[in-house]
């Protein structure tokens, strides 16, 4: 009886201990994470963490090397985020796949936080459009022209334009004034409302030509975001000249081959190539005596995640063997529900290629010696994303970046309203850091007097803006393939116009392309950081926001000075 009176004694002890040692867990867990986070990619991630401090568990959705732009949320993600307190994320044109996200989501209590909503809140820029849309209730033909003082006009306009040729114009003011905002805005029919252009807040305007024609005009504000002067709308005319390029690339192609037999080739076997397709073409490279499809594959490099309208899209097919064979097409289509068709003048592994506004797929084939395909690629799908218009690297711009931390700020407090002050105080902190590094960008451009600086992905359209830069892309470019002779020719040619000293490319993609491409036209190459994927170099490097961006402005100076 003693004995058995004894264990239960011990085991009631062993068990208050234990519960003991787990409340004291619990309650340094809840010391450590009141609430749980999940932040979409990496700058909502540090925002957040830099308003959270140790008062939350925040998580980081995307990976390292994962791609906001090409990410698929997982179940297991959907399973996170309802079990979470609170999702943080910058917009729609940046996490697409945000908005199916929540929808699947069943959590009724999950706090929202849509950080680009911040930028609607920023004093002294109310009213004015940094993402493409149109302000509300701006009326071109009313307002502004009754205390304009001056008149604006529009200089560079050509006779028409095709889509993807490049737009310049110019807003001349008809008098000197210290104003330099400006803004420009487009409508494809006066039946249709203004909407801002993104990127434009220059005098000078730069623009791929669209696949319509439209409408735009300029227009100048005073300090106080008032129409101090604005020009009379001006059509620009898209006209690719229907019907005719068509042909005229067919006989171009014609021209080029040296002799009969392949010209017989480019009209009769791709038409037998496309018929193949028709009966259940391989796209795996297994060989049919009667149609000759491939018996080996290709690989393609060089393909970005997303491409812009008027980028050139830069390929190259590798065939993983040696041979003699060189007789190489390229071939197209919109999606699978469309046929193949030959590219022009696309004959050799190098495929170079201006978009037009529509993804696309494409793949390449080699021909042997008697005009049978050798090898073939998969298809790889080239993706046109133009953000609809809207720039969504809104974190690039310090000032900008200010408001999201402040969205977050007014979220973890919805969520967790003990936790007000311990946010607060936060927040103030960092956006203090950012004021400093905005200062820091002002006093370093204030009196630069060259301006322009070039990129191979577009990306710094707000940084530009904030600190009157302009930007100047070359769409597409490739740090994996070498452009060829015409596209290095153009490269050139922009280096010279701008008389620029540095080529940037992002997250540190120097590679021995990009050193050619240096070399070529005497020119260095820099890392831009737009922070849009946790990268290996980003890691390496410990960077975060702060340093990231710090990290730009010094290379930026080699251009702006």
């Amino acid at each position: 009886m003693n004995k058995k009176w004894l264990y239960t004694l011990l085991l009631s002890l062993i068990t208050a201990a234990v519960l003991v040692a787990c409340q004291s867990e619990d309650n340094a867990d809840n010391e450590e994470g009141e609430i749980s986070v999940v932040a979409s990619f990496l700058p909502m991630y540090e925002f957040t963490q830099q308003v959270a401090g140790d008062r939350a568990d925040v998580q980081l959705m995307l990976s390292e090397g994962q791609d906001a732009h090409q990410y698929e949320p997982s179940a297991q993600d959907v399973a996170t985020v309802n079990e979470a307190d609170v999702f943080v994320y910058s917009s729609e044109e940046m996490e697409f796949w945000a908005e199916s996200l929540l929808n699947t989501v069943e959590n009724e209590n999950l706090v929202v936080a849509r950080a680009a909503d911040g930028i609607e809140n920023h004093e002294g820029e109310a009213g004015h459009d940094h993402e493409g849309h149109d302000h509300e209730g701006h009326d071109h033909e009313n307002e502004g022209n009754s205390d304009a003082q001056a008149s604006v006009s529009i200089e560079g306009q050509a006779d028409h334009y095709h889509t993807g040729d490049q737009i310049e114009l110019t807003a001349n003011l008809s008098e000197v004034v210290d104003y330099d905002h400006w803004h420009w805005y487009q409508r494809t029919s006066e039946e249709e409302e203004w909407e801002a252009v993104p990127d434009q807040g220059t005098a000078s305007f730069s623009l791929e030509a669209p696949e319509e024609s439209f409408e735009v005009q300029a227009v100048l504000y005073d300090e106080d975001h008032n129409v101090y002067a604005e020009s009379e709308p001006v059509e620009l005319a898209i006209d690719n000249h229907e019907g005719h390029d068509h042909g005229e690339e067919a006989d171009h192609a014609e021209e080029e081959h040296a002799h009969d037999e392949e010209a017989e080739h480019d009209h009769g076997d791709e038409a037998e190539h496309n018929h193949s397709d028709d009966e259940g073409h391989d796209h795996e490279g297994h060989v049919d005596s009667e149609t000759g499809e491939a018996e080996e594959s290709l690989d393609i490099s060089g393909l970005s995640d997303h491409y812009h309208t008027g980028d050139v899209v830069t390929l190259v097919a590798e065939l993983n063997e040696d041979t003699d064979y060189d007789h190489w097409h390229w071939f197209m289509r919109e999606d699978a529900d469309h046929e193949w068709e030959a590219v022009p003048d696309q004959t050799t592994d190098h495929f170079e290629y201006q978009t037009t506004g529509e993804s696309f797929e494409v793949r390449a084939v080699l021909y042997d010696g008697d005009h049978n395909a050798y090898a073939e690629s998969e298809p790889v799908s080239v993706v046109i994303d133009d953000h609809e218009g809207q720039d969504p690297h809104i974190w690039l711009d310090p000032v900008l970046a200010q408001d999201q931390v402040a969205v977050i700020r007014d979220a973890l407090i919805e969520a967790d309203p003990d936790g007000q002050e311990i946010y607060e105080e936060n927040a103030e902190a960092f956006i203090e850091e950012l004021q400093a590094l905005d200062q820091d960008y002002q006093d370093a451009f204030a009196d630069a007097q060259h301006r322009a600086f070039v990129v191979q992905h577009q990306a710094f359209g707000y940084l530009a803006n904030r600190y009157d830069l302009e930007q100047i892309a070359i769409g597409g470019l490739s740090t994996e393939v070498e452009p060829s002779p015409s596209r290095m020719a153009e490269i050139g040619d922009l280096v010279n116009q701008h008389d620029v000293p540095v080529i940037y490319y992002q997250q540190g993609a120097n590679s021995s392309i990009a050193q050619t491409i240096a070399d070529e036209t005497e020119t260095e190459t820099e890392a831009l950081y737009d922070l849009e994927v946790y990268s290996e170099e980003l890691k390496e490097a410990d960077l975060g926001y702060l340093e990231a961006m710090q990290h730009n402005l010094e290379a930026l100076q080699i251009s702006i000075n």
